[in-house]
């Protein structure tokens, strides 16, 4: 198979400080194939990509392209090379036509001739039955169209090696399969493809081949045909079938009166995010979670229940009575708290002190025309800084400079200071040590003992099921399983990740 290769990459290393992001990686992509790079995150499949396209530069390793050992220190190399790259974030100029768009950047002289380049623009449209007219302003296309238009720029260049980078995450199921197409007939005319997605769906109807990535080592390449969608589930997760822990949630051990009024449910519910419609309901001392790959719509369906995602459809009940929920001050109001996947983008407020940060939430409650005395923030910041064994100087001191743990701890203690009857976990101890990581565990636990209803999120299966209940099953932004009791087990998840196959 290596005398058929397009490209091929030996013994890939590349380092940051105290990071190996790549450890000995080997890829292989022949001639008129689509070939899916799968991986969780931090697996190592972007750096791979931006060590191709010249972002970053190797460590160590050999690159052959057409069996000739390549130099690709910059972009410019890559693209001379004949490898483009189009990523999820179009990067063309919206304001500019689809024709100056396709040939923007070129040193060539069509770009002082307009007729010369419409017409050359039109012909690789047609060609590729792009539906857009050469002299439309791009940014009134679809973004499925200004994708393709990337496309024909790319395949314009010449280029051998074409790496789609999350291209149908912002599209619709008709928009992806005219993408399919476009695929098709570029792998037709020989154009090799790396498609990295996190669709497992997608990968089986479009793809070839599947490479995998594991915390930036290769785990292996695989044929579609040989690769039950289990397994590469399992292979991406690092649980292998037959060595896969047993472990029971603690919670599972209290009783849930399922006959009981929910205390918040909804039905139908979708949002613009692409979330297709589902039906949620969580119990009054339950922790439940959602579950799947990463990019399956576990966080979008919090944050629709949550209103921090536009809802499109559905409609939700809090204790058996209908309620409107359109944005977090509505949430809030409706006793749901909310602790967000990424804590530095939505979550601390890093110039602001510690006290700042924990009173926040309860301060937007109240009005900001309501300012807490000095008095009662620092009783409910130390109340806290007590009660979750936040390690910090001060409550003075900026939240930014704290351990990101202990930044965790502080929005938790935001969110119980506003004793919700329902709190949103997404991710709380991603990133943290394991110490913390077991007294977050352990508080969830306990808030549930006392009753409080909680949904946890955690991209590590075990805490999942050390923590949760009943987990509902994610895949491609749908709900595909519910699991508790006997069933909730890592296999089980696997196997409804995977689509219910069997080993």
């Amino acid at each position: 198979m290596e005398n058929n290769a397009l490209l091929s990459l030996r013994g890939i290393y590349k380092s940051f400080p105290g990071v190996k992001a790549l450890q000995d990686v080997d890829f292989t992509l022949r001639k008129g194939e689509i070939h899916a790079l799968m991986g969780e995150n931090g697996a190592g499949k972007s750096t791979l990509i931006k060590v191709l396209t010249g972002v970053y530069t190797k460590d160590e390793g050999e690159i052959k392209l057409d069996g000739k050992e390549v130099t690709i220190k910059s972009p410019e190399d890559a693209q001379h090379a004949g490898i483009s790259t189009v990523y999820q974030e179009i990067t063309l100029c919206p304001n500019l036509s689809v024709a100056e768009n396709m040939y923007i950047g070129r040193s060539d002289d069509v770009l002082q001739n307009w007729k010369k380049m419409n017409e050359g623009a039109g012909r690789m449209l047609k060609s590729l039955d792009i539906p857009a007219k050469p002299t439309q302003q791009l940014g009134s296309c679809s973004i499925a169209v200004q994708q393709m238009v990337a496309i024909a720029r790319a395949v314009d260049m010449d280029c051998k090696v074409l790496i789609l980078d999350e291209p149908t995450s912002s599209l619709d199921d008709q928009e992806v399969q005219k993408l399919f197409k476009l695929m098709r007939d570029l792998k037709g005319r020989g154009v090799g493809i790396i498609f990295v997605t996190h669709f497992l769906d997608q990968v089986y109807e479009v793809c070839d081949r599947i490479t995998v990535l594991r915390d930036g080592r290769f785990v292996g390449e695989y044929e579609i045909k040989d690769l039950p969608r289990v397994q590469l589930v399992s292979k991406m997760l690092g649980k292998e079938l037959d060595d896969l822990s047993d472990i029971k949630s603690d919670v599972a051990t209290s009783a849930i009166d399922e006959e009981e009024t929910p205390v918040f449910e909804a039905q139908g519910l979708a949002s613009t995010e692409g979330i297709k419609p589902f039906d949620f309901n969580i119990h009054k001392g339950e922790v439940n979670g959602f579950t799947g790959l990463l990019g399956s719509g576990r966080s979008e369906c919090v944050r629709a229940i949550f209103g921090a995602d536009r809802v499109i459809s559905g409609s939700v009940k809090k204790n058996g009575k209908t309620v409107k929920i359109h944005k977090p001050i509505d949430a809030m109001k409706n006793g749901i708290g909310y602790l967000p996947e990424d804590r530095k983008v939505d979550g601390i407020v890093g110039d602001l002190s510690v006290r700042e940060n924990i009173i926040l939430a309860l301060q937007v409650m109240k009005g900001f025309f309501k300012p807490f005395s000095k008095a009662e923030a620092n009783a409910f910041a130390d109340e806290y800084i007590k009660a979750l064994n936040i390690k910090t100087a001060s409550a003075d001191t900026p939240i930014k400079s704290l351990s990101g743990g202990n930044q965790q701890k502080c929005i938790l203690a935001r969110w119980l200071l506003t004793h919700p009857d329902y709190l949103i976990l997404d991710e709380p101890t991603r990133g943290i040590d394991v110490g913390t990581k077991v007294d977050i565990q352990k508080l969830v636990l306990k808030l549930a003992s006392e009753g409080m209803s909680i949904t946890f999120i955690s991209s590590e299966t075990d805490e999942m099921l050390r923590t949760c209940s009943r987990l509902i099953v994610m895949r491609d932004r749908r709900v595909v399983g519910e699991l508790k009791g006997e069933d909730l087990t890592q296999n089980k998840i696997m196997n409804t990740i995977a689509g219910g196959e069997e080993e």
